[in-house]
């Protein structure tokens, strides 16, 4: 495990996570290959090509291939520790497949659903509403049964479940997400705290650039030699890329809490109906 720590390991996800200790990873952010069919799903998605692996697998064994990967994650975390997990919905022959599809068929509680919106569409036929928005969900394991787990401070919980962040573009990989996207995580849910930062499927390194960035520890793992090479070297130049952290780290900022709010007697967010004062008399007895 302590080789592991800090390191980007090129090794088959599923053998490498069983390598590892159960409960020792504090927190995990991901995201797999989307099994999208490569070379039979238009001119945009078959130019999105995987050094290593192939994205065009039967989609029962590739949806059993991601709970196995799931519910080893779910061992090695601690108890009262998440996984974020991004994907998304999509279309095979008019069918739509969703992630909960398998997600709920992991040893997971999935405590939230978080929309990206990444401002720009991955399809641009006409056959549905064009798609730009992909799915975050975040993964729970309860401590003694306790599903609902413990509460966002409100300087994290303010940015809500609707995340609208550009997709990096300065970047070679075929499927990266934003370095902004992995700092909200790691500081909202580690909050100051040390913590282990694990990405099984790391690519480029973006997960972990932003787990050193803000003083955790890291576990890589991917498939391809040749991005287990570039995240190292993305990894020792990483200094470059502080103004990003900076500027997430400046939304996390609330004047008052909700409970400062109550404790002065200020309001807190709770309905009041002030409409029939607003309404003429003659009009009341409609609403």
């Amino acid at each position: 495990m302590k080789k592991l720590i800090n390191t980007v390991t090129k090794g088959d996800t599923l053998d490498m996570l069983k390598t590892l200790k159960s409960e020792s990873v504090d927190l995990g952010i991901t995201s797999p290959p989307y099994n999208k069919g490569e070379k039979n799903k238009g001119w945009l998605v078959k130019n999105v090509l995987y050094d290593a692996i192939t994205d065009k697998k039967d989609e029962v064994i590739y949806q059993q291939e991601q709970i196995n990967v799931l519910n080893e994650l779910f061992r090695i975390t601690k108890k009262g520790g998440s996984f974020f997990y991004n994907h998304k919905t999509r279309w095979d022959k008019g069918k739509m497949i969703h992630p909960y599809e398998w997600l709920n068929k992991t040893n997971w509680t999935i405590r939230q659903e978080i929309i990206w919106d990444r401002m720009i569409a991955a399809n641009i036929r006409g056959w549905r509403f064009w798609q730009k928005d992909e799915r975050i969900y975040w993964l729970y394991k309860p401590i003694n049964g306790n599903q609902i787990g413990k509460e966002l401070d409100s300087k994290h919980a303010l940015l809500t479940s609707i995340w609208r962040i550009s997709p990096e573009r300065k970047n070679d990989h075929p499927a990266p997400f934003p370095l902004t996207l992995p700092t909200r995580i790691i500081h909202s849910i580690l909050n100051g705290e040390h913590g282990i930062v694990i990405d099984p499927y790391s690519g480029s390194g973006t997960t972990l650039v932003a787990a050193k960035l803000l003083g955790k520890d890291y576990i890589g793992i991917d498939i391809s030699s040749e991005y287990v090479g570039k995240a190292i070297k993305r990894l020792k130049n990483c200094e470059s890329e502080k103004i990003v952290i900076y500027e997430e780290l400046q939304k996390h900022i609330v004047q008052k809490t909700f409970k400062d709010r109550k404790a002065s007697n200020q309001f807190t967010g709770k309905f009041k109906n002030t409409r029939t004062a607003l309404v003429p008399k003659r009009t009341q007895k409609l609403f």
